[in-house]
């Protein structure tokens, strides 16, 4: 089953991305829960974190480095708040590993 992100990731259907390198891309979530409300996923399809193997690791860290960038990027300097939810009980509603960057942009 290929899954939104996969398609996202593919280009097949449209997301406003922020960021992308050649591991990782970033976009808005379509249900925000906070002005700043991104997902950070893997271009590796990995199901969630459960499914993270020993290799993974410096996958994950480069996504969570680019998360720490891109927070910095959109004004989140004062703080913000990452989640991950795992698996179906756990709230997971696309089985592709995601990061939910969520924040209020600072105001000078």
């Amino acid at each position: 089953m290929t899954t939104i992100f996969k398609k996202i990731i593919d280009k097949e259907i449209p997301a406003e991305i922020v960021y992308e390198d050649d591991q990782c891309l970033a976009f808005k979530d379509i249900h925000p829960k906070a002005p700043v409300h991104l997902l950070v996923i893997p271009k590796k399809e990995i199901v969630s974190l459960a499914h993270l193997s020993e290799g993974d690791g410096p996958l994950v860290g480069h996504c969570l480095v680019a998360l720490s960038r891109i927070a910095a990027e959109q004004g989140l300097a004062d703080g913000y708040k990452v989640a991950v939810n795992c698996g179906e009980a756990g709230g997971q509603e696309v089985p592709h590993l995601h990061f939910h960057l969520l924040g209020t942009p600072a105001t000078k």
